[in-house]
């Protein structure tokens, strides 16, 4: 390892730079630069960037490093760097002023924003080396507001500068940037800012500008929201050393911002390759990291790349005092046009703010070589004749936040819009459109027709066909060479009557009674038209399309005449267009009325007229093509029943009824049982068919009212003793009640006695 000796010269000086979006202070940019000095030895300039601070309470935030401890690296391979240095002297702030943030005081700029510059100055002598050095610096940390970047409250900074073989072979200086970043940007207002960097070896060398990403550098370990780690680590508030190259670059926050897109704006934020001018138009509210990258080149090689980054504020700044007025064309930032077509009276609209600042105003134009002076705000004025009139609004003449617009009126001959129409009123066809505008100065150099519905043509004399019968309004607006416009509008009647008939049946032979729905698609055609249709059974219709019911089976003639409201009338006539063939009536009736699951089996008896054949679907579990059929139903409950029959004309007709199959429960009770054990008759219990059944429960009761037995399950007995478990009972009469549910939810009781006997 080379062993150097770093010798610190000087710690410069501070600038504030006034305009301040927060108290904390925080990096918010900076850059390195060098001077070859002819001895072996290279001059080094930091500029560091921070917020100010008005705010000495608890968290003001980070002084300037004092000392401050750079670092510099040899490059021995690829991603392998040595460290040559690692920390440097410096000595305390020399003094500290304030800038204000816009040498503009007409400008109201949001208050409080400040921004420290800190100069620091190092000499070192570097032998040439056919390596690179590189001399860094890292600080933490940047402001939690910033709008386009991944966690910035976190992210540090890198600020670094490679010197290169190449620019060490030909002890070469670096570009130095010629001007402070602005600290406040206005949104909505055009950004034009010179970042250009002076190059002090013009001979052979050429820079190039870019945007690029800002580096990453040190961290919140050691600082107290990150207690663990050290704060001198990579990780750490002040990485001393630095840590090695390569660094990392920022992640901005995708995909509004990138490294060649920072800002965004409309039109986008940008930066001249060639000049280094950053322009556009800021719409975004917020704090932003930009990297600007310079790169040196010497007869075409790349000798050397210069990095600045820094935090751009947009905000919204107004204007003390801005001369504004209504206009049709503005030629400049302070210049407006306003035309006015066929008319030398000029209403003028005084646009102007911010007007309690504004304390005296006049206009002033030049009327035929002599000066006329207008002092009302928005005046109205007449000029003598056609041409172009030049003046100004002048806002507090005199006065350092005044403002003057300049105003060129002219007044040109107006275009005059005209056109008649021709078309044939009975027959429907276009419209033939023919233009009689003109122009009293220059020449018509547009036709803007605007039809029905929003259609338009460009031609001069068009053909239209509408879309529709009626009243419809047409516009036309011409326009001369000068911008003078004129639009005519005129109502065209363009009712004729349709070409042809055109008639669309939805059918042209089916069964009775037959639903037949005649569609007009004749052209054109609207509820003003008289219509009238004869449909070929004696009914006469007026409607559109009518629909119409067919109810006797025959053959049809159709008839239609159409008449426009002015009179112009076609007719057509379809003899036995439409058939309808007779259908057959279907109908059934069933026995037994109530069927169950006991006795399932149905008897069909066929009630149609006219069928031909049968075909019957009993509820998808089976079908017949019978007259009568018998079925008898596997299940319970209702059972749709289709049958279709067929007329000898193939005519079909459809009858569905529902059949209800009912679920019965037979429970029969015995009279009398002998508990004796004898395997016979033993027990007293109910029998017969239980399916279906729910809420069972029997009880028994002697002649004293005593319960002696009950069941909640029909298959349980009585065994003749009390509750099944008890002493026998006595010979004699027992009442036994019964309650069940049956399977259509009726509740079920039944009475009855049980003699027992021995």
């Amino acid at each position: 390892m080379k062993k150097l000796i770093l010798k610190y010269i000087s710690l410069l000086l501070i600038a504030c730079l006034c305009t301040q979006l927060s108290n904390a202070r925080h990096i918010i940019g900076g850059d390195i630069s060098y001077v070859c000095n002819g001895d072996g030895t290279y001059t080094f300039t930091m500029k560091i960037y921070r917020d100010c601070s008005t705010d000495n309470g608890p968290n003001p935030g980070a002084d300037f490093d004092n000392p401050a401890v750079v670092s510099v690296f040899e490059e021995i391979g690829t991603n392998r760097y040595d460290l040559i240095i690692s920390q440097v002297g410096g000595t305390s702030i020399a003094n500290q002023s304030n800038i204000t943030a816009d040498d503009n005081p007409c400008l109201i700029i949001p208050p409080n924003v400040c921004v420290e510059a800190g100069f620091y100055e190092f000499t070192i002598p570097l032998p040439q080396s056919p390596n690179s050095y590189f001399i860094s610096y890292q600080r933490c940390c940047r402001n939690n507001t910033i709008n386009n970047i991944v966690n910035p409250q976190s992210s540090g900074a890198t600020y670094t500068m490679e010197l290169t073989p190449e620019a060490q072979a030909l002890c070469n200086n670096s570009p130095e940037f010629n001007n402070f970043p602005p600290i406040i940007i206005c949104a909505n207002e055009p950004l034009s800012f010179d970042h250009s960097a002076s190059d002090p070896d013009p001979v052979g060398n050429q820079v190039v500008y870019r945007f690029c990403a800002p580096l990453l550098g040190g961290g919140l370990g050691g600082s107290p929201q990150a207690p663990s780690g050290s704060r001198f680590a990579c990780d750490g508030v002040t990485p001393t050393p630095a840590c090695r190259p390569p660094y990392q670059e920022v992640r901005f926050l995708a995909p509004t911002f990138s490294a060649s897109n920072p800002m965004d704006g409309d039109p986008q934020i940008t930066i001249d390759p060639n000049t280094g001018v950053i322009s556009g138009t800021p719409t975004i509210l917020g704090q932003f990291v930009v990297g600007v990258c310079v790169e040196e080149y010497n007869n075409g090689e790349l000798i050397s790349v210069m990095r600045r980054d820094f935090q751009f504020n947009v905000a919204n700044c107004e204007p003390v005092v801005d001369a504004r007025i209504s206009f049709d064309e503005q030629i400049g930032e302070k210049s407006f046009v306003i035309n006015s077509c066929g008319n030398s009276t000029v209403e003028f609209e005084n646009l102007s703010v911010q007007e309690r600042n504004i304390n005296e105003f006049f206009w002033r134009f030049d009327i035929n070589g002599v000066e006329e002076i207008f002092e009302e705000w928005s005046p109205t004025i007449t000029f003598p004749d056609t041409g172009l009139y030049a003046g100004v609004l002048v806002l507090n003449p005199g006065l350092q936040c005044g403002d003057t617009a300049n105003i060129f009126v002219r007044v040109f001959p107006p275009a005059v819009a005209d056109f008649e129409f021709s078309y044939d009123t009975c027959v429907a066809g276009p419209v033939s459109f023919t233009s009689l505008s003109y122009s009293e100065a220059g020449v018509l150099t547009e036709h803007e027709w605007s039809f029905f519905g929003g259609e338009a043509s460009n031609e001069i004399n068009p053909d239209y066909l509408f879309p529709a019968p009626g009243s419809n309004p047409v516009s036309l607006t011409v326009t001369n060479e000068f911008g003078c416009q004129d639009t005519e509008t005129k109502i065209i009647d363009w009712l004729p009557a349709p070409p042809i008939i055109v008639i669309e049946p939805s059918i042209f032979d089916g069964c009775s009674p037959q639903d037949v729905f005649f569609n007009n698609l004749s052209f054109p055609i609207d509820s003003t038209y008289d219509i009238v249709w004869d449909l070929g059974d004696g009914t006469i219709s007026n409607d559109i399309s009518p629909r119409h019911v067919y109810e006797e089976e025959g053959v049809y003639d159709v008839s239609v005449t159409i008449t426009s409201p002015i009179g112009c009338s076609i007719s057509d006539a379809w003899d036995n267009w439409i058939t309808v063939r007779p259908s057959p009536f279907a109908d059934f009736t069933f026995s037994p009325d109530m069927p169950n699951n006991f006795e399932p089996e149905v008897n069909f008896f066929d009630a149609s007229i006219d069928a031909a054949s049968w075909e019957w679907n009993f509820d998808g579990d089976g079908v017949a093509f019978v007259q009568n059929p018998v079925f008898a139903f596997p299940d319970t409950g209702l059972q749709v029943v289709q049958l279709i029959v067929t007329h000898e004309s193939g005519c079909k007709d459809t009858i569905v009824k529902l059949i209800d199959v009912e679920p019965q429960v037979r429970y029969f009770l015995p009279n009398a049982f002998s508990p004796n054990f004898d395997s016979v008759n033993d027990v007293f219990r109910g029998a017969g068919v239980f399916d279906g059944m729910t809420n069972f429960r029997m009880s028994i009761w002697n002649r004293w009212g005593e319960l002696v037995f009950e069941a909640s399950d029909p298959a349980m007995a009585w065994n003749g003793r009390k509750l099944n478990t008890g002493e026998m009972s006595p010979v004699g009469v027992y009442n036994v009640i019964v309650q069940y549910i049956n399977p259509r939810g009726n509740l079920i009781n039944l009475q009855g006695v049980a003699t027992l006997i021995r």
